[in-house]
């Protein structure tokens, strides 16, 4: 398994890079920058938030074979607990921040 830990801040590379980062209309207003910089650090260095066992596999593959990775987390906004999906291309070429309606 390739994953490094759960807080994505640590010493070591992430493990892939991406060419940008884009919101959807829908995270755009409930995310800080500081959460998305937060996520998007946990999802590079292989914390995929909530995702289930199967993901987890098909995200570890995809780490080899250059498939799209996917990650799950929960938010608090407000008092309210929220799915963000974050979706990296198989080309690496954006990572897009997602509400699971708007995919």
């Amino acid at each position: 398994m390739v994953r490094w830990g759960s807080s994505g801040t640590g010493q070591r590379p992430a493990l892939f890079k991406t060419k940008r980062v884009v919101l959807t209309a829908g995270t755009r207003e409930i995310l800080s920058r500081s959460t998305v910089h937060r996520l998007l650090q946990k999802h590079l260095h292989g914390d995929w938030g909530n995702c289930d066992s199967y993901d987890v596999a098909e995200n570890e593959l995809a780490l080899i074979a250059n498939l799209r990775i996917w990650s799950v987390f929960m938010v608090m906004i407000g008092d309210v607990p929220t799915t963000i999906w974050c979706i990296t291309e198989a080309d690496r070429s954006a990572t897009t921040f997602l509400l699971p309606g708007e995919y």
